[in-house]
């Protein structure tokens, strides 16, 4: 499919060789969530489609760390592997996709060791101070995220956005959202499927700022993606990807609005580029840290059931290669 791309006057580097901000003379995007803004509260036709194709993907999701569980530590049933993310989840106050994905993400654990990450360094979190958050208390993803997606729109000038967070295998997965209607954040609750084509997908893969400045004329969506999106009330987007030290994007935050787009000045440019690059900092320490910490609790009370219901039992010899698998068949280390 031809899609015709045209950089902005104003491209400015977040990190070293990352271009910053590409525009599309009419592209949209994006996902769904468990917070849900509605403003229509009629049930269309394909809703139901779409929920049930994220409902599979979710499952797959929380499926894939259940296998992983149960060959790494030979426990007793499927059953026994959700309890044990699903308990570690509110232990340690993290979503259960989240610990899920890093379960297939991250490698393993050498068998029988008592910790998974030995000799594990930590530090403290990067600051945020554009997002008006007090370095001095701890604070969670969720008021993050929040208060990311608001700066966003603050500079965009909108009251419509949401943010996802990258899941692995070039997905996104939304994670908040407002001023959406349900039928658009149910179609669009996972991007980067082969069947999908979005502004945030692109602008992930890009890893730059993406700008839709029409969704009735972008060459990127199939009728069924621009049906939806225009009936949100979404006329054009700004992509931000939020981007690790690496400049590899960890999510992204999405403005949406009512009028087609010209492009945004420099100064505001580099206003979303700096956020992008804050949280994205911030993201990373995340899962250097809480996300560790969580998948260290539940290594050491799924070996504590493992010995429980086999005292005799030590890890099989494929326990070290099934925490490298990733979705795409390749393994990934442990990155800041």
């Amino acid at each position: 499919m031809h899609m015709e791309m045209r950089e902005s006057p104003h491209n400015h580097p977040a990190v070293p060789g990352v271009p910053a901000v590409a525009a599309v003379p009419g592209v949209a995007a994006v996902p769904a969530d468990e917070q849900r803004d509605q403003r229509d509260g009629t049930v269309q036709p394909e809703e139901s489609g779409a929920g049930s194709r994220n409902r599979l993907l979710a499952r797959d999701a929380i499926s894939a760390a259940q296998d992983v569980l149960l060959e790494r530590y030979r426990l007793a049933s499927a059953r026994t592997a959700f309890d044990l993310l699903r308990e570690t989840s509110q232990r340690l106050n993290i979503k259960m996709h989240t610990l899920a994905d890093a379960v297939v993400r991250v490698p393993g654990p050498v068998p029988g060791a008592d910790l998974w990450f030995p000799g594990r360094g930590r530090s403290a979190p990067p600051p945020l101070p554009l997002l008006g958050i007090d370095q001095d208390r701890s604070v969670r993803l969720p008021e993050v995220l929040k208060a990311a997606m608001r700066r966003v729109l603050d500079v965009t000038e909108t009251d419509m956005g949401n943010v996802q967070l990258a899941a692995g295998n070039g997905v996104l997965r939304l994670e908040r959202h407002t001023g959406l209607d349900r039928q658009f954040t149910d179609f669009f609750a996972f991007v980067g499927s082969p069947d999908s084509a979005t502004s945030c997908g692109y602008a992930a893969e890009q890893r730059r700022q993406v700008t839709v400045r029409d969704v009735s004329t972008a060459d990127l969506f199939d009728e069924e993606s621009r049906r939806v999106i225009l009936r949100a009330g979404s006329r054009a987007c700004h992509s931000v990807p939020l981007v690790d030290p690496h400049g590899v994007p960890l999510g992204m935050i999405s403005s949406h609005h009512e009028r087609p787009l010209n492009d945004f000045s420099a100064a505001r440019i580099g206003a979303l580029r700096e956020t992008g690059t804050a949280v994205g900092r911030w993201l990373s320490w995340y899962r250097r840290t809480t996300v560790l910490d969580a998948l260290e609790d539940l290594h050491r009370r799924a070996s504590g059931a493992a010995s429980a219901a086999d005292p005799g039992a030590a890890p099989g010899p494929a326990a070290e290669d099934a925490g490298r698998r990733r979705t795409d068949g390749r393994t990934e280390g442990v990155r800041p």
